[in-house]
């Protein structure tokens, strides 16, 4: 290289490219720590192929890249002993700025918004110049490979440099920021250190933050600084080669969770798709509480973001993990990567691992299975709901909690002696507890919903295709339907309860609000049992969650008193009635029985407590 200075203005077609790359570039200004540590990997990969090839020597030196902050004159420096630059390929890769791609970058994003997202990792040749975000001079010392003479570049944002010989002995690159007034963030160690750690954690080579106002560790005389970065994370192992322990370690140490999770899905995609990666399943203290998942995206172990929606299913972002995908297009809008092949694959081939893990954990180790459903559940139902491709795949894999602590499956329910073609639910243990002992009593499952969405996935079920067996399967709450608690044997007289009926109809005065039906029943405890219809009861929940206010009376619920003559009390009141001995004391008793069919399905009003307590009282004057 000649002493002479070279001096000149950055080749590009435009005068106003800087203040794009400053506006634009990125949505979030950390991200030059990425790019500039990336380039510092790419050096270093090259000259490692060079070596392999024979076509470089190997100098035994170790590769690393060192980051290295200096307060006092508040410049940034990244280093590698990568492959290095010498004059000519700075005048070409630095000076000239890839002009297609730079043209297109302005035409494309100077009038978009920032919701165009940071993935655009160096494609344009931009990669180098996000540096000016936050400098106002960047300064580069390199020393070729080739063994040539080193050159140093200076270079300003107003697109203006200057080239000459440069003075570095080994080979690598120092690329120097001066921090500019407005970004004294960035003059902060603990600041570069958080950015480190978040985009360049999994780097495929050893990265050191040297902070001028940190006192380096020192112990027996030996500096034990140790690189910032885990150059060969989980991901990038076989499944084979990972424990137990270490799954655990790594979810805990990247996603700050004490909890241990439900389980993990280890990714090794080869061909026809290329991408590794880990998914976690965490733990759900509550159906109600802010869960926020966070899938890690990166491109050959550099963080590109915390979640891509077009890559992660929605039902499935509930997740925790990363997922590493080096052929993803990441320097295009996010737009692009809604309806790129490639990414709907990724996406599909994830679907498919997840369902085949519950799968295969239902198969082979149901009992733990049966531990952790409670949480999946969630997870499984929402799933179900949005994605019919994945309800068809593990559809047979889901479990249902009964009020005995039992799991059974669709198809295992409709092997229960007393099926009738309904699986039967409650979705409040404690208020339902009446009509639940009355199908358990009668070995007839009940099982337990207590989630929203549960109803709703219940109607999904029963449209879906579970065979001949669960065909035209319907679920039914327990209050709804007397199903096989009902005795078989009949009345020859079907007329006879007729005038019980009417007593009740007048004596309670509903009108045709309430259906009032007389009927022998299995278990004789309760004198009367409250029935609503399972369908408008449905559509009713279903205004009211997704409808907003309405007219009750546009959708009414369909009741029906069920006077059970199997209990000893009606038949007394059957008696008197077919006698016409009714009284006072007849209606009373009569009322009661309503009332307390009614404390049975739901919490009183305040108008109806106070009757009820009234009209115990009364009664009690009587006895």
């Amino acid at each position: 290289m000649s002493e002479t200075v070279k001096k000149g203005g950055i080749s590009v077609e435009t005068q106003n490219i800087f203040p794009v790359i400053k506006k634009w570039l990125y949505s979030d200004k950390d991200i030059f720590v990425r790019e500039l540590t990336s380039n510092c990997c790419d050096a270093i990969t090259k000259h490692r192929r060079l070596v392999s090839l024979s076509e470089a020597k190997d100098d035994g030196n170790p590769y690393k890249i060192t980051v290295t902050l200096d307060k006092e004159l508040e410049t940034l420096t990244f280093s590698d002993n990568g492959i290095g630059m010498d004059e000519g390929e700075v005048d070409r890769y630095i000076n000239q700025i890839a002009l297609s791609g730079a043209l297109d970058f302005i035409e494309k994003y100077e009038s978009a918004s920032d919701s165009t997202g940071d993935g655009i990792i160096g494609h344009f040749g931009l990669g180098f110049y996000s540096a000016f975000m936050i400098a106002d001079k960047v300064e580069i010392i390199s020393k070729s490979w080739k063994d040539e003479k080193a050159v140093h570049w200076t270079g300003n944002d107003e697109g203006e440099y200057e080239m000459r010989e440069g003075e570095r002995n080994e080979r690598g690159t120092d690329v120097i920021l001066h921090i500019n007034s407005d970004e004294k963030e960035y003059a902060s160690g603990a600041k570069i250190r958080e950015i480190l750690e978040k985009f360049c954690a999994f780097m495929p080579y050893e990265i050191y933050f040297e902070d001028g106002s940190e006192k380096s560790d020192e112990k027996d005389g030996k500096d034990e600084k140790k690189p910032i970065n885990d150059t060969n994370p989980l991901w990038t192992k076989r499944p084979s080669e990972c424990t137990k322990e270490e799954y655990s370690e790594f979810y805990k140490k990247v996603f700050k969770d004490y909890r241990e999770p439900l389980f993990y899905i280890h990714i090794n995609a080869d061909y026809p798709l290329n991408f590794k990666g880990i998914l976690y399943f965490p733990r759900f203290e509550s159906e109600f509480a802010n869960y926020e998942g966070q899938v890690k995206l990166y491109y050959n172990q550099v963080f590109v973001a915390d979640n891509i929606k077009e890559v992660i299913p929605e039902y499935l972002l509930l997740l925790k993990g990363v997922i590493d995908c080096p052929e993803l297009p990441l320097n295009v809008s996010r737009s692009y990567l809604q309806t790129n092949g490639y990414v709907n694959k990724i996406s599909a081939h994830i679907v498919k691992k997840v369902s085949d893990k519950i799968n295969s954990m239902f198969a082979n180790d149901r009992e733990n299975y049966e531990k952790i459903w409670e949480d999946l559940r969630l997870f499984v139902e929402y799933g179900c709901l949005k994605d019919e491709k994945f309800f068809s795949k593990v559809k047979d894999s889901i479990i249902y909690k009964t009020t005995e602590n039992k799991f059974l499956t669709a198809a295992e329910y409709a092997k229960t002696e007393n099926f009738d073609k309904k699986i039967y639910y409650t979705d409040d243990k404690k208020q339902q507890s009446a009509y639940i002992s009355m199908f358990t009593s009668q070995n007839i499952p009940v099982v337990e919903f207590d989630k929203l969405i549960d109803v709703q996935f219940a109607s999904a079920v029963e449209r879906a295709d579970y065979g001949e067996e669960l065909k035209d399967v319907k679920f039914v709450r327990v209050d709804s339907t007397l199903g096989n608690i009902i005795k078989e044997e009949k009345s020859e007289d079907g007329d006879e309860y007729k005038d019980l009926e009417k007593f009740f109809e007048e004596t309670l005065a509903k009108g045709e609000g309430l259906k009032i039906k007389a009927q022998a029943l299995k278990d004789g405890k309760n004198p009367a049992l409250l029935n609503v219809s399972e369908e408008s009861r449905r559509i009713s929940d279903m205004m009211r969650m997704y409808g907003g206010s309405f007219d009750a009376g546009t959708f009414p619920v369909e009741t029906t008193l069920v006077l059970n003559t199997s209990n000893s009390l009606m038949k007394k009141l059957l008696s008197a009635v077919k006698e016409g001995k009714t009284d006072d004391t007849s209606k009373q008793v009569a009322k009661q029985i309503y009332m307390h069919a009614l404390v049975a399905l739901r919490p009183l009003e305040p108008d109806e407590l106070e009757e009820l307590i009234d009209g115990t009282a009364a009664l009690f004057e009587k006895i």
